[in-house]
């Protein structure tokens, strides 16, 4: 090691990061150490640059004290650390700085923000909100338009109307693209207020650390001195007690200072498990909107407007297809149309409901999986009036063999099982029996509108 008395140069630099590289290993250094660049000290600053805000942020949350750790021992007098972006072979990136200062022998890190209120990087604690996710491109439907309009009047609303808004539902039906519509209105309309919105997993980071550093009060003053606060996946902090108590306490705070809270989980507050009692009645002291599994009317709509937005135009049948096929979530569906698109441009091929078979094939299958011969054969029944048994007995009148074999038409067309399979499902029958019912069934089709669209009833009741 060298003086630390003498004035800091590229020399130290290059020894300070061989001193990281053996304090956090090959792997680790390679990763992301190895990417930081000297800039500059000036003063008691030392100016260091990434080439990316990811590549910085990740640094200043997880490798700041290592760093100043070794500056220490290079340099006494180097007191803060200002991270930059630098693209290679660039200009420093205006609004980019973020510096981590030493105080009270603890250190803690701050976004130095040059840009306008419109920027999406309000502070540290908060994540940056997705300029895609708004109001005008949410697709409404019936599973939606309660948790909908609620977000709406919250984003919208001079007094908190609802506290606090409790958003749940499955992956990928719309809470993300809720809250961060309802953060964007708020910052159009009233640029004034302070909008946080982070997962609860960075709530919970943000609270160990700052026990790390003996420091809660300076996180209790920033996350109470807000207007609107969103918390993202609320489930994480189960069974987190340390953090539940802290989270609770906050809520309080907003509550008692008429602030507006966001929340959003994959369950309802009174669902939720390894939550405290009394937080669970907290959250569910204002509104709870549920959004439901999407409908198939509600994927074509939403295909529709991503299709629009994208600039392409697909056949109506290959966004049928999708919306029938794929009924997870609407990431899984809007991940689909991008590959599609993305496979018909490059490779140059017209897009087909072939087309999307071959391309998707392993997402396709996947969602197969989600229904089963046995759910196929309850629907149907129900649907023509007839007995579950009637699926598997001999009985060969037109009124059981008819709907037996849409159900096994269907059972072709949904799952991803074999005829073999599909006949041992249907009573033991020998797979002949099933082709020869696709094949009925499929001519059926072609002869009588009405009998397709009943088909195509029996599909959306199935994938519903």
């Amino acid at each position: 090691m060298q003086n630390p008395t003498e004035e800091f140069n590229e020399t130290k630099w290059a020894s300070l990061k061989k001193d990281l590289k053996k304090t956090v290993g090959e792997s680790a250094y390679n990763n992301w150490l190895k990417h930081l660049n000297y800039i500059s000290v000036d003063n008691d600053t030392i100016t260091l640059s990434l080439p990316t805000k990811f590549l910085r942020d990740w640094i200043v949350n997880n490798y700041s004290d290592k760093i100043k750790i070794e500056s220490k021992n290079y340099s006494k007098k180097i007191d803060v650390i200002k991270f930059v972006v630098k693209p290679t072979g660039g200009r420093i990136v205006p609004g980019t700085a973020r510096t981590v200062k030493s105080n009270d022998n603890h250190w803690k890190s701050s976004l130095d923000i040059r840009t306008n209120q419109n920027s999406s990087y309000p502070n540290e604690f908060g994540a940056p909100l997705d300029p895609r996710f708004t109001f005008e491109n949410f697709v409404v439907g019936k599973p939606n338009e309660l948790a909908f309009a609620a977000s709406e009047r919250v984003a919208e609303a001079d007094e908190v109307s609802f506290n606090p808004l409790f958003l749940y539902g499955g992956v990928g039906l719309g809470k993300t693209h809720l809250m961060h519509a309802i953060g964007w209105k708020i910052k159009q309309q009233q640029p004034d207020r302070k909008v946080i919105y982070l997962s609860a997993e960075k709530f919970m980071y943000q609270f160990v650390r700052a026990l790390r550093y003996k420091d809660t009060s300076a996180f209790k003053e920033q996350f109470r001195s807000i207007d609107v606060l969103m918390i993202d996946d609320v489930q994480f902090i189960s069974g987190k007690d340390n953090t539940q108590e802290e989270f609770f306490h906050t809520f309080n705070a907003l509550i008692e200072q008429n602030k507006q809270i966001v929340i959003s989980a994959d369950k309802s507050p009174s669902d939720l498990d390894g939550v405290q009692d009394r937080l669970k009645s907290r959250l569910g002291c204002g509104l709870v909107a549920d959004i439901h599994p999407t409908t198939y009317e509600l994927r074509l709509g939403i295909l529709i407007e991503k299709a629009q937005k994208r600039g392409v135009e697909i056949p109506p049948k290959v966004l049928e297809f999708l919306s029938h096929r794929i009924i997870s979530n609407v990431r899984e569906m809007e991940g689909a149309l991008n590959r599609l698109v993305a496979h018909a441009t490059l490779v140059g091929t017209e897009i087909t409901i072939e087309t999307a078979q071959v391309v998707l094939q392993d997402l396709l299958k996947s969602s197969n999986k989600k229904i089963t011969i046995e759910e196929i054969q309850k629907k149907v029944a129900e649907h023509y009036n007839i007995r579950i048994t009637d699926m598997h007995s001999p009985r060969r009148s037109r009124s059981v063999a008819r709907p037996r074999q849409i159900a096994m038409y269907l059972a072709k067309s949904i799952t991803s099982r074999s005829l073999p399979e599909i006949g041992r499902k249907f009573g033991g029958r020998d797979h002949t029996t099933v082709m020869h019912a696709v094949k009925k069934i499929e001519e059926l089709k072609l002869q009588d509108i009405n009998f397709n669209e009943d088909i195509e009833l029996l599909k959306r009741l199935i994938d519903s």
